[in-house]
């Protein structure tokens, strides 16, 4: 008979909390039952682990002991892309890939990132008030689409309109047992979910046959994915795959540090030292000068704003896998195929690791602070071999946006606005993040 970790008894208690607070469920019932909480839906068993060593095991295993679990709308967009294959075919796409996200390549990308940057802030006047979440969202797709793609700001515009239907559909059914309902409805939303699936492949496969009639090399991510087609180690790698590709890396590389970005501006409006402490090094490093990919490495303080952002308000806040065999951990066995879950909301804001949990303190990312701490008692970008391959220029795409923005604005939460979090497929601030504009030196 199998032995389950304790957990809540109450299925009607729980799914209510799980659809009215996740982040409330994950806090309480860790806080009542420990680190591994067991979790019943009917026939389906959940597992929640909420300690460093545990979520080791979990992210190190290999593939062939772990299986990476993925919302099906989403899956149903990336096809086989790196964020959603499994196995063998996994680790070979990511081998073709990883080369190109090396930090010497990741800055090469510099100057895309900080030209986008300005160009967002082109309309911005003084004293205006805007959502800067969407803010963000749109200045992270256009980094995507100039830095991995080369393409132009219609192709830009085109695919955030339609990423923004597939991620409004994916968010909708996150929750367990919901997809699987929805997915059966014919609903309004379905239909656009399905069209703008078809008008994006129709983008990215036109960005594909235009790539190969106009030739040259643009030395960017399309370029690359269609140069290893002709090499020996790509052999095979159809259109297709190259789609998925494509399609993970505008998914992957949006919402997320997009999500981290807008989370950032709002800390540091409602943080004045911290913002003052940024002008300081900012000022002293590049003393009004536009940022460059070498300036990444010498804002350290910048990038500890980032990194502690990130820990309160981690983009990805939940991960799941599933055991391909029955998993021992803790004492106990998880059976084959159940769902195991991991949260970086929650192991970010833990005590017994972060001194006043849930106080912005970028100083906890001093390397001694860092050194004090267990490995996995932060993981934004995962770990083991799915760990996020764009980690490197996620975190200096950050921080060159922080740095060219700061100097010329000064962000201030509207008066009275309180914002809440929104945990999706990404942690999102519910009903956007509408700040004030004010120039700096402004007449």
């Amino acid at each position: 008979m199998t032995r389950y970790p304790p957990g809540p008894s109450s299925l009607l208690r729980t799914g209510y909390e799980l659809f009215r607070d996740p982040l409330g469920l994950l806090q309480r019932v860790t806080r009542e039952y420990g680190d591994i909480v067991h979790l019943q839906f009917g026939s389906r068993h959940d597992y929640i682990l909420n300690h460093p060593d545990s979520i080791q095991a979990v992210l190190l295993a290999g593939e062939d002991e772990m299986l990476r679990s993925f919302p099906r709308p989403m899956k149903r967009v990336l096809g086989n892309g790196l964020l959603s294959s499994q196995g063998d075919f996994h680790r070979r796409q990511r081998r073709l890939i990883q080369p190109y996200f090396h930090r010497q390549h990741a800055a090469s990308c510099a100057h895309a990132i900080v030209s986008c940057t300005q160009r967002t802030a082109e309309p911005w006047r003084d004293g205006q008030t805007v959502d800067l979440f969407a803010e963000m969202l749109r200045l992270t797709m256009a980094i995507v689409v100039k830095a991995l793609f080369s393409a132009d700001v219609e192709h830009e515009v085109a695919i955030g309109r339609e990423l923004d239907i597939i991620m409004a559909m994916t968010h909708k059914n996150a929750i367990p047992f919901v997809d699987e309902f929805l997915a059966r409805l014919p609903l309004p939303s379905k239909k656009r979910y399905e069209n703008a699936h078809a008008v994006l492949d129709k983008m990215v496969y036109g960005m594909i046959d235009q790539r190969r009639a106009v030739g040259g090399e643009q030395d960017d991510f399309l370029d690359v994915m269609l140069r290893l087609q002709a090499t020996e180690e790509g052999r095979g790698l159809s259109d297709e795959q190259v789609r998925d590709e494509v399609m993970t890396m505008f998914v992957a590389g949006h919402e997320t540090i997009g999500s981290a970005l807008a989370w950032t501006w709002y800390l540091l409006a409602t943080h004045p030292e911290v913002e003052r402490r940024l002008q300081e090094e900012l000022g002293g490093v590049l003393q009004g000068r536009v940022p460059g990919g070498v300036d990444f490495g010498r804002l350290p303080y910048t990038n500890m704003i980032l990194l502690e952002s990130m820990r309160l308000y981690p983009p990805v806040w939940l991960m799941a896998r599933r055991p391909v065999r029955d998993y021992e951990i803790g004492g106990y066995t998880i059976p084959a195929g159940c769902y195991i879950h991991i949260s970086q909301y929650l192991m970010h804001r833990d005590e017994r690791f972060f001194t006043e949990p849930n106080r912005f303190d970028p100083d906890r990312w001093k390397p001694e602070a860092v050194a004090r701490r267990p490995r996995f008692s932060y993981f934004p970008f995962g770990g083991g071999s799915r760990k996020c391959i764009g980690e490197n220029f996620a975190l200096m795409e950050g921080a060159l946006v922080l740095a060219t923005l700061a100097q010329q604005w000064n962000l201030q939460i509207v008066p009275g606005k309180r914002v809440a979090m929104e945990p999706l497929i990404t942690l999102r601030p519910k009903g956007g993040i509408p700040m004030i504009l004010r120039r700096r030196n402004a007449s």
